[in-house]
Formats: C-alpha cells, sequence, structure tokens
C-alpha cells in the first residue's frame, strides 16, 4: 500500500501544483501576460538577430497564446486531480485495477508535459529564441516543472503487485 498511497500522493502534489499556476495566471493576469508579450515579440532577445521575422507583435495573439497556455495548464490540473481521485478510489483493488486506475494522471502528465517542454522550451525557446533573452528566459523554470512531471510519469506508470 505504501508504493500506491506515494503515487497518489505525488499524483495529487501535481494536480495542486497545476491548479495554483493556472489559478495564479487567471488571477493576476498581468505578471505573466508580460512575459508571453515579450518571449513573442522577440524584443528582449540579442540585438539584430536574423530571426526577428518570427517575432509576433500583435496584443490579440499574444493574450490568445497566453489563454492556450492558460488553458494546457487548467487541462493538465484537471487531469491529474482525475487520476488521482481513481487511484485513491482503486488502492484497495486488484493490481490490474490500479494499473488501470492511472490512465487519467498518465493523461495529466503528458499534458503537462506538453505545456511546459512543448510550449515553453520547443515554441518560447527555440522558435521564439526565449534563450536568447536574460530577462524574459524561462526555461530553467519549465525545464524543472517537466522533469518533475516525467519523474512522476516514470513512477506511476510502474506496474502494481497484488496487495498482501
Amino acid at each position: 500500500m505504501t508504493l500506491r498511497y506515494a503515487k497518489i500522493s505525488m499524483v495529487l502534489a501535481l494536480a495542486t501544483f497545476a491548479f495554483l499556476v493556472t489559478f495564479n495566471n487567471i488571477t493576476d493576469y498581468g505578471s505573466n501576460f508580460v512575459f508571453v508579450q515579450h518571449v513573442l515579440s522577440m524584443d528582449t532577445t540579442f540585438p539584430n538577430n536574423s530571426s526577428m521575422y518570427r517575432s509576433i507583435s500583435t496584443p490579440a495573439l499574444w493574450h490568445a497564446a497566453y489563454w492556450l497556455i492558460i488553458a494546457g495548464e487548467g487541462i493538465t490540473f484537471i487531469l491529474l486531480l482525475l487520476g488521482g481521485i481513481a487511484m485513491f478510489q482503486a488502492r484497495e483493488g486488484s493490481a490490474a485495477e490500479f494499473n488501470s486506475s492511472k490512465k487519467w494522471a498518465i493523461a495529466g502528465c503528458a499534458a503537462g508535459f506538453f505545456v511546459w517542454f512543448f510550449f515553453f522550451m520547443v515554441i518560447g525557446g527555440e522558435w521564439f529564441l526565449m534563450w536568447k533573452s536574460s530577462t524574459w528566459n524561462g526555461q530553467d523554470a519549465a525545464f524543472r516543472f517537466y522533469m518533475t512531471i516525467l519523474g512522476v510519469l516514470i513512477f506511476v506508470n510502474q506496474p502494481e503487485r497484488e496487495l498482501g
């Protein structure tokens, strides 16, 4: 049971994190909106870089990108919460039942990986060259987030043994 409770706890901890990120981005919209604005406009990357044609200077597109990120974070929260609840409900079941209960948690981890790896590292980091900005570079934080998610995903995805 200890392993099952550890897996449930880790999934619910990730759900809590995703909830707080989503909540903060909605209730303090302007703070991180500025981050998205600078990344997409590429205005703090290396001067005279030849990739400025990629920049987006349309405020409506900044807002759309930010809401897409917030939606991804919210979906991550919901899936992880559903996963934690399903795993908790199956905690005393057979190995097969508990393994089956992990599907929402696995989906939540995949969604979170997509948000923090794909949106922040691939799109923000490489397409919009966020790594070239000393002030608006969120790659270190995104790395911590998606590596934590991957660690939990690997642990949760380990097959269960029968209880007792």
